[in-house]
């Protein structure tokens, strides 16, 4: 992504030193202040054969080649320059590099330096907090299939979006255009194609009416009805830059325009109001809904760099003005090119936050006014290097997705995405543990249960007492564990979007279920008119059988009751039925018959008696089963 002009001329020369160091430089010097790398790096290369390199000369070639993705290089001029330089920023971007080339291990050294030196850098909280964040991404397992797409070029290809059967395309393949020198590649265009029924695409061609001119245009996004097109532009379309006196270089920043649609052609571009000649504003991207517009800019007031903006879309087609999406979103760093998938996730790439390498791809979500914890989308979305310019459609599971990585045609391809599987999940970490010496239990039995009751998955504790289960985000479930000698026992977990969750299942030994003359379960209701053993019913009646087995010469009579609803005949009926019904789920788990029977009492025994006057949980508490030892258990030991 570093090969096309998206950086804000601004940053760059706040971030890089471009006046001539001195006469032997001046060329270079020069080179670089016109963003044409390549002629740079060949002349700063010279000094270095030469003998006449310095400190000056390493930095000038290392971020020449950060600039255009030449990490190998890049990570070789940053040490060099390091060796006599002691700056954070340096170090930061020389992390990056070590990292984008597979050394992680020595990227988080150098992250470690960079953290001791801006210990209140959004960058370093996030890596002090979580410095081994990099195994926990890449074991998160691929959602996604992946795929280089046929319609790339050898130049740089980014930003496919659909509109309806048509995909459009930001790419440098136009050579009738003059050439950028910042790559050597020409200035970018959009480009549309047609997406066919068996999934190829016909040879893309520029989109037609007034979109494209001699300038670079970037990527575009549409309205829910397809209408309009939003999308960037070079100001020096609108005959705004600024010149420098010294290098006579001409500096345009980007703008943000929308046309309409008429037939096949782009007409009626107009710019929109958020811009300004001073700072940036790129990467348009509609809400699903048409009413929001996202973007990204260097406007002051940031949080860094670049940052993630959204303005409201007015019914007449203004623009609102420009809201920040915060801190948790933005960073020092870069964050770029939004994205607003139909399901209300909120896509970007980022540089500040933890990744894999460069631009790595992350989502969050805006709720109750919030945005929630960033989380990163993993491989294969993301690579060591950059990845950016995410879309999705929801409904078919299929998208795209922007890379310079290793092993494609050109130096930014794109990507098809499926989804695999979903999205967000969470991984809930349960830890089970003795109730009374607070010991955790290897080898207990934890069963998750969705929010519907359905049984999804069983395994043991470990020997540390922990087991863990990755879910979807948002979706409530229950953990449920067991083992011989303990009474069972479950939790629930809330649905949530943060990427961990961790709870703590303390078992009782299982004799404190015995009380006297009595096995004491959680009552076991049943529902009104009812007789049939329910989840709840069976997750207690489960500790009775592990009573029994414990003490096999124990004899339950076990007790049914009703409410005081219906005749008496009924409920005695009813309440027989019950009995029955828990007595035979007993004996299915492996109890010998002769050692439990059942009678029902009807409404005899009232637990709360409230007469004709009761509740409905006072209803509940009269229709319910106990347990009476009738012989054997640990009394009789």
């Amino acid at each position: 992504m570093k090969n096309f002009k998206i950086f804000i001329t601004v940053i760059l020369m706040s971030s890089l030193s471009i006046t001539a160091q001195n006469k032997k430089t001046a060329a270079a010097d020069k080179h670089f202040a016109k963003f044409e790398f390549v002629d740079a790096i060949e002349d700063y290369q010279k000094l270095v054969e030469k003998g006449e390199a310095d400190a000056y000369v390493y930095n000038q070639l290392a971020e020449a080649n950060y600039n255009i993705f030449n990490t190998v290089e890049a990570e070789r001029w940053y040490a060099k320059a390091l060796e006599s330089s002691q700056s954070p920023e340096m170090i930061y971007k020389y992390s990056q590099m070590l990292k984008a080339n597979g050394k992680y291990a020595e990227s988080n050294e150098q992250m470690s330096r960079f953290a001791e030196m801006r210990p209140g850098d959004d960058r370093a909280v996030a890596f002090k907090a979580n410095p081994d964040y990099l195994p926990k991404i890449l074991e998160k397992g691929k959602k996604f299939n992946i795929q280089n797409l046929d319609i790339n070029s050898e130049q740089s290809d980014f930003g496919g979006v659909l509109n309806g059967s048509q995909f459009y395309f930001t790419s440098a393949r136009n050579k009738a255009r003059r050439t950028y020198g910042w790559n050597d590649q020409p200035f970018l265009d959009v480009y549309v194609s047609n997406l066919l029924t068996d999934g190829t695409y016909q040879e893309a061609d520029l989109a037609e009416g007034d979109i494209n001119t001699k300038y670079h245009e970037g990527t575009v996004t549409f309205s829910p009805d397809g209408n309009t097109a939003y999308f960037s532009r070079e100001s020096f379309f609108e005959g705004e830059f600024e010149k420098d006196s010294i290098s006579n270089t001409k500096y345009s920043v980007l703008h943000m325009f929308r046309a309409t649609k008429d037939g096949n052609s782009w007409r009626n571009v107009e710019a929109l109001h958020v811009n300004s000649p001073n700072y940036n504003v790129s990467n348009p991207a509609i809400s699903s809904d048409g009413k929001t517009l996202y973007f990204h800019s260097d406007m002051p007031g940031g949080f860094g760099l670049f940052d993630i903006y959204k303005a409201s879309v007015n019914a007449d087609g203004t623009i609102g003005e420009p809201v920040n999406l915060g801190q948790k979103v933005n960073t020092e760093g870069n964050e770029k090119f939004p994205y607003a998938s139909s399901n209300g996730d909120i896509y970007f790439s980022s540089d500040g936050h933890l990744g894999l390498g460069m631009l790595d791809v992350f989502y969050t979500k805006e709720i109750d006014g919030k945005m929630a914890p960033v989380r990163n989308a993993g491989i294969p979305v993301n690579s060591n290097a950059d990845d950016f310019a995410y879309y999705m459609n929801e409904e078919t599971g299929e998208g795209y997705v922007s890379s310079n990585r290793e092993g494609g045609k050109g130096s930014d391809d794109i990507y098809a995405l499926k989804k695999l599987q979903p999205m967000c999940d969470v991984l809930i970490t349960a830890t089970v543990v003795d109730a009374n010496t607070g010991e955790p239990l290897s080898g207990a039995m934890t069963t998750l249960y969705d929010d519907a009751g359905n049984k999804v998955n069983s395994k043991p504790t470990n020997a540390e007492g922990v087991a863990e289960y990755m879910v979807e985000c948002e979706k409530d479930v229950r953990i449920e564990a067991t083992m011989d000698e303990y009474e069972s026992a479950q939790a629930m977990v809330s649905g949530t979007r943060e990427e961990e969750q961790s709870v703590t299942i303390q078992l009782d030994p299982i004799e404190e279920l015995i009380v006297a003359d009595r096995v004491e379960l959680e009552p076991i209701y049943f529902d009104f008119d009812k007789s049939n053993i329910t989840s709840k019913a069976a997750f207690e009646l489960d500790k009775l059988v592990q009573i029994m087995n414990k003490y096999p010469d124990m004899v339950i009579k076990a007790t049914s009751h009703t409410d005081s609803r219906g005749s008496d005949s009924y409920n005695e009926t009813l309440s027989d039925r019950r009995a029955k019904t828990t007595v035979q789920y007993v004996v299915s788990k492996g109890i010998d018959a002769n050692r439990i029977s059942g009678i029902g009492m009807g409404e005899k025994e009232p637990k709360v008696n409230c007469g004709s006057n009761c509740t409905e949980e006072e209803h509940q508490l009269n229709r319910r089963s106990e347990f009476i030892i009738t012989s054997g258990g640990p009394a009789q030991e």
